[in-house]
């Protein structure tokens, strides 16, 4: 039998001590609770059905986070970044709850409560980390007796992907800013758009991977886990011969891709304030929209862009910029409409000469 107890004025103790299993003990804030409790669970170890959730009612998301950031975390990839979201999830009041306690409905308030201030997307990528977090948990650390209860709510909308061109003018105001900028992000910039490589393949590019004559650059590990070999046009080649040689080999000095993403802001932002001041000299309207809304990833977006009106064949561009399908590379590629429409314009326009000709 079940010893219910008594603790302070407002808490209840059922205590369960049963032969052949651990003892059970639960608090709650009413006697009829203790009591509903306390027979559910004595029932099902008679029935030999009972599987106690003691480990998981004795961690709180917070400890379960730093767990999983160190066996986890720590071995992928995007390490950083998700160790950033660990951070914002353990400064959330749902840390403090234990993992047998956190319901659906608990998940679906953090969902709602997220969605007032961040994206959709940042939403997703926090709730995806939860989801694994909670299996993890279950699988591999033993912790049973529970359910993922982020499987039990609906998921926010995945975003849209952006279609964000360079408009005109913005290449040129941004490039202007980074040479004033200095450093190595003149050179990041101008071959990103020579390239369309990611940020990290960047940051972590060295000498010993380059090959001017083959005109090639290695990437040994890349986001999808392959090797790549980046095929270098003129321009690339220009810019690489244009870089002074760093003697710990690497070709670029910043520490990491985040370095990158930090200049390139500062960037941005130096170059919309030049644009200000000159639209304001010559008493020109402003266009909010020119270089806002803006990030490095773009410049992949514009570089794959670039390399479809050039004329280059899908399959070419996929081994330039390395995407895995053809499905992924299409929602990196956005032909700007006027290009095509000029380029419709070329075809028929080469058609009615070979007519004439013939």
């Amino acid at each position: 039998m079940a010893s219910i107890y008594k603790r302070g004025p407002y808490q209840w103790q059922a205590l369960i001590r049963r032969k052949g299993f651990e003892t059970q003990a639960r608090v709650f804030n009413t006697k009829a609770e203790a009591e509903v409790w306390a027979k559910v669970t004595e029932s099902a170890m008679i029935r030999g059905v009972f599987v106690s959730r003691k480990e998981a009612e004795n961690t709180t998301l917070a400890e379960a986070l730093d767990r999983y950031l160190q066996e986890v975390s720590s071995k992928k990839k995007g390490a950083y970044q998700e160790s950033r979201r660990i951070e914002n999830l353990k400064r959330h009041k749902l840390a403090e709850r234990s993992l047998a306690s956190i319901q659906g409905k608990d998940i679906a308030e953090y969902r709602n409560e997220r969605l007032e201030s961040v994206s959709q997307a940042s939403v997703r990528l926090e709730l995806a980390l939860l989801s694994h977090l909670f299996n993890t948990a279950i699988r591999e650390w033993g912790m049973t007796g529970i359910l993922n209860p982020v499987a039990q709510i609906r998921l926010p909308n995945k975003a849209t992907s952006r279609d964000r061109r360079l408009f005109q003018g913005e290449e040129e105001s941004l490039l202007s800013a980074c040479d004033e900028y200095g450093g190595d992000i003149p050179y990041v910039v101008r071959l990103a758009l020579a390239t369309g490589m990611r940020r990290g393949e960047l940051a972590s590019l060295v000498w010993d991977n380059i090959d001017l004559k083959k005109r090639t650059a290695t990437l040994p590990e890349t986001k999808n886990g392959e090797r790549r070999i980046v095929p270098l046009s003129a321009e690339a080649i220009h810019i690489l011969k244009n870089l002074p040689r760093r003697l710990d080999g690497t070709v670029f000095g910043f520490v990491d891709s985040h370095s990158i993403t930090t200049a390139f802001i500062r960037c941005l932002s130096r170059a919309r304030t030049t644009y200000e001041k000159e639209c304001k000299a010559k008493e020109e309207k402003l266009d909010p929209f020119f270089l806002t809304d803006l990030t490095f990833h773009d410049l992949r977006h514009e570089a794959t862009s670039r390399f479809f009106e050039l004329g280059l064949d899908t399959p070419f561009v996929k081994k330039i910029t390395g995407h895995k399908t053809y499905q992924m590379l299409d929602r990196y590629t956005h032909l700007r409409a006027e290009d095509i429409a000029e380029k419709l314009d070329q075809l028929n326009k080469q058609k009615a000469e070979s007519l004439v000709k013939g």
